[in-house]
């Protein structure tokens, strides 16, 4: 009888299930010529809480292109994608809504939190258990594809993704959150009924199931359907580009191609993904899937992605097998897990990751990082040409640990960085899986996976779910890996303290320098023959262990590399001789191997006026990866001077565990070029930087405190008057930036002091870009001598108007000493920041000014300078210029057309050739900079 009644319970509580699943129907036509859809919607919404409800909230995220202002369209500004602020408004889409309506009553609704989010106003409470149907009248403007690549592209081809108006989850709160193009909705599985007329020349592709279609006159109805479905996705195209197969499994589409392969071998490939997935996870659970090059593009499989066509170092259909098994797994873990997209996204990025790297030891064993260019004899020397294709994970995450920009896997999605978000923390939760693995015994992970995946697809779950799998399975200890591994903020990193030899066993301490609770391999070695194995217990401080000693001369932590530790360079000891690890010369630089004490020969070049072209070798033990301590030494030959010239530097890079200090970067820098004719500079400089970033990492807000002293040694010479041959500064400089695209601040306030003079400054920088897509450009310099004992006349260590002296050889001037001609056009913005040559040039008690600058069409500014120049025994004067500035690549390449200034309309002087000016950096480090802001 009990049995009974547990059964009836159990059907009553399936059957409620079922009937509580949403449903949303829609009568959608498209107006291909104005880029619209109209659209009639039902949305049955069931209160499954057990709290009476008043309003009811729902994602409109089509309208989050509807201004610049929009969650959107700053997260854009924040990734400095400016695509979308200078866009037409017409190319931006939006939400126009006409009616919402209940039991014959129209509904009151708004946008209280954001464009894209609607709350709607129930006309009375809705109880627990029970529904309410939503019925809605509205139009949407498709946007253009070039933003996402999901709208209306170019050839007038729609592909249409979060474009419907669907409802949030609650769970004693409401989960409703911006669209911020991070494809991460919170929508429960819901019962979709659709109905959706396109023109007739038109075909409609999609992975609910069509189970009609009419033709009425000019267009074609579609109706689609399907069951406990959180995402519809459309692919409306002029010509067909999907290409489907038929599998014992499903019916797969895609339009993710590679001419290269016949379309029955691509077959073959995604027939073995589907068999490898259902084997790992078990059955997908619709009968349709359909992947797309659209959605792979917008996270590709990272490497391959940047091969150009022609170059195919890898075995035949490899590229295109990975590009499927990335988007197929996305596509079968996203439909059939539903998590927080937002809290518990980690979990299924890591798994679809873990699912990769087991595949590609599953059929690509033998597969290198590089491919076939492995075995160029160019290649063939460096470590990188030794690591598996699956290593690329470890390495890419190394990125962000050894940069200190690690963040745990439980941060939520919208605020991780777009590296981390794309790439490193998936990277690092796979890593942590194949980690997991090793110490568990990957049968049982991978029996909890799939029993997890069995027994949660389709329904809401979350990573815990998972975590009581591995426990129910695993015979060792795994909480660390869901309460340890998955809350690092800060990376891992175990060391050998000591190891001592007693009888026949040795007797190790180890140390875990990071504090998390986490266990490590340790490895008694003969050559590079592994003697022994063993696991420790997981430990967040100190621990012993013990080993057979026999045959043993080396003792490695993690020799597999399965632990993704920041710093393997501490993880080896020998037994009885003192060197470790041997060196390792190396040209070029290459991948970190750790058994090595690597150094690197560069063979590199510099430029200026006086040296030429310099031809040398950069000496340093810098690899891929940034370290804690690094050095370089740079020796040159200039082909002008005749003469070895060059530098070198030692930098210790410490990154604090807690605060806002974000870094202490200590080093010593010295350098030896010309710095005019047959005249040459030594520079030696002792520093200390301290860097302040907040906790939040997606904020651009930065703030350093600089302190350091230059000491500087010039040659005299008897034909060039040189008045200050030796002199040494001290200086101290804070600067305070947040630089964004809409809003760019800078402040700086910088002291010198030496033995002739001392001066302070202060410098302000701020940049607007206006909704009307006008920037604003200013800039303020003020600079006051505290005292100054140079010799009357001599401007070597003044403020400078225009053209900066330099004397402590900081910019990168390619002919500092010129005073006429090309080189001496080169413009710096510095000091007082004009672009016209003006006198007074200097300044020896104070200067201040302002400059500005605002575009009138693009990239083709007006700008203006003012300043007042004051020197000892003269009065102040003031002084201006103006002119066009066009800011082809904003700071980096740049020219400047004096107009008017204090000497007059300068176009009409002699020689106005001579006045242009231009900014130009030719540093690959600087220009490299340009293109990785968006993604730290």
């Amino acid at each position: 009888m009990i049995g009974k009644r547990v059964l009836n319970i159990l059907l009553l509580f399936l059957v409620w299930n079922v009937s509580a699943q949403q449903k949303i129907n829609v009568e959608a036509n498209l107006d291909a010529k104005e880029d619209f859809v109209f659209i009639r919607q039902e949305i049955v919404f069931h209160n499954t809480s057990d709290e009476s409800l008043k309003e009811i909230f729902l994602f409109d995220w089509n309208n989050s292109f509807s201004s610049k202002t929009t969650p959107l369209a700053k997260r854009f500004a924040e990734n400095f994608s400016s695509g979308f602020h200078f866009e037409k408004d017409d190319d931006r889409g939006r939400t126009d809504i006409h009616t919402i309506v209940s039991e014959n009553n129209e509904l009151t609704w708004d946008r209280p939190d954001a464009a894209d989010i609607i709350r709607v106003v129930l006309p009375q409470d809705l109880l627990p258990n029970q529904e309410i149907s939503l019925f809605l009248n509205y139009t949407i403007k498709i946007p253009d594809a070039k933003f996402t690549r999901f709208g209306v592209t170019k050839n007038k081809d729609y592909y249409l993704k979060h474009w419907l108006i669907l409802p949030a989850v609650f769970d004693g709160k409401w989960k409703v959150f911006s669209n911020k193009n991070i494809d991460d909705p919170f929508i429960l599985p819901s019962e979709f009924d659709v109905r959706f007329t396109i023109p007739e020349e038109y075909r409609l592709t999609s992975d609910l199931n069509i189970s009609n279609k009419t033709t009425s006159g000019t267009s074609v109805t579609y109706y689609l359907q399907g069951k406990k479905r959180s995402d519809l996705t459309l692919y409306i195209e002029k010509e067909n580009t999907f290409q489907s197969f038929k599998s014992n499994r499903i019916t797969f589409s895609t339009n993710l191609n590679n001419p290269r392969l016949s379309g029955p071998l691509r077959g073959i490939f995604i027939e073995r993904i589907l068999q490898f997935l259902e084997e790992k996870l078990g059955p997908y659970p619709f009968e349709k899937m359909v992947v797309s090059d659209q959605e792979y593009r917008r996270q590709p499989v990272y490497g391959l992605n940047l091969l150009p066509s022609f170059i195919s170092p890898f075995p035949d259909g490899f590229e295109y097998d990975l590009e499927q098994l990335k988007s197929i797994t996305k596509q079968y873990l996203q439909n059939s897990l539903i998590l927080d997209p937002r809290k518990d996204y980690w979990l299924r990025d890591a798994l679809q990751i873990y699912l990769m790297m087991l595949y590609v030891e599953t059929y690509y064993p033998d597969t290198k990082l590089a491919g076939s260019l492995s075995e160029w004899w160019l290649l063939q020397w460096s470590h990188a040409s030794t690591l598996d294709f699956n290593d690329q994970y470890e390495f890419l995450y190394m990125n962000m640990a050894r940069n200190n920009l690690q963040q745990p896997l439980i941060t939520e999605r919208d605020s991780l960085l777009k590296f981390n978000l794309n790439i490193a923390n998936a990277y690092f939760g796979a890593l942590g899986f194949n980690y997991l693995a090793e110490y568990i015994g990957r049968e049982s992970l991978e029996s909890a996976i799939k029993n997890f995946f069995e027994e949660n697809k389709l329904q809401l779950t979350n990573p815990s779910e998972l975590e009581d799998r591995v426990k129910s399975i695993a015979l060792k200890e795994s909480e660390w890996f869901f309460r340890d591994y998955a809350h690092l903020k800060k990376p891992i990193d175990f060391e050998i303290k000591q190891v001592k030899e007693k009888g026949d066993s040795l007797h190790l301490t180890l140390i875990n320098r990071y504090g998390q609770k986490l266990p490590v391999s340790v490895f008694g070695l003969n050559g590079r023959n592994v003697v022994s194995k063993t696991w420790t217990q997981p430990f967040d401080s100190i621990t012993t262990i013990t080993i057979p000693s026999e045959n043993v001369t080396r003792v490695a932590l993690n020799y597999n590399g399965t632990v993704p530790e920041i710093n393997k360079r501490n993880n080896f000891r020998r037994v009885k001789t003192f060197l470790n690890k041997p060196f390792q010369p190396r040209l070029f630089r290459d991948i970190e191997d750790p058994k090595y004490n690597q150094l690197f020969f560069i063979p590199v070049f510099e430029y200026n006026l006086y040296d030429g072209l310099s031809l040398g070798v950069d000496i340093h033990n810098k690899n891929l990866l940034p370290k804690n301590l690094e050095y370089s030494i740079h020796p040159f030959y200039g082909l002008r001077s005749k003469t070895m010239v060059g530098g070198g530097n030692i930098i210790y890079n410490h990154f604090p565990d807690e605060g806002k200090l974000f870094s202490v970067r200590y080093g010593f820098s010295g350098k030896y070029f010309s710095y005019n004719y047959d005249l040459f500079y030594k520079r030696f400089s002792p520093f200390m930087t301290l860097t302040f970033r907040p906790s939040d990492l997606r904020q651009n807000e930065r703030q350093y405190i600089s302190l350091r002293t230059v000491n500087v040694h010039r040659d005299r010479s008897e034909n060039v008057e040189v008045r200050y041959p030796n002199y040494d500064v001290f200086n101290f400089q804070y600067v305070y930036s947040d630089q964004n695209l809409i809003d760019y601040w800078r402040t700086a306030v910088d002291y010198q002091i030496s033995s002739r003079f001392s001066k302070l400054s202060f410098q302000l920088e701020y940049r607007k870009l206006f909704l009307n897509n006008r920037q604003l450009n200013l800039r303020f310099f003020g600079g006051v001598f505290l005292f100054n004992d140079t010799r009357r006349g001599d401007n070597f260590f003044s403020f400078a108007l225009d053209r900066p002296s330099d004397y402590m050889f900081d910019y990168k001037y390619y002919g500092r000493s010129e005073t006429e001609g090309l080189f001496s056009q080169q413009l710096i913005i510095a000091e007082g920041g004009f672009k016209s040559k003006l006198e007074p040039a200097f300044a020896n008690s104070w200067m201040t000014t302002v400059n500005a600058s605002t575009n009138i069409w693009r990239w083709v500014f007006l700008y203006g300078d003012a300043g007042l120049v004051h020197n000892r025994n003269h009065s102040t004067q003031a002084v201006f210029d103006s002119g066009i500035r066009l800011s082809l690549v904003a700071d980096y390449f740049e020219l400047y057309f004096p107009l008017y200034s204090s000497l007059g309309f300068e176009p009409s002087l002699p020689n106005y050739e001579q006045q242009i000016r231009f900014i130009i950096t030719l540093s690959p480090e600087t220009l490299f900079k340009l293109f990785t802001r968006r993604w730290y």
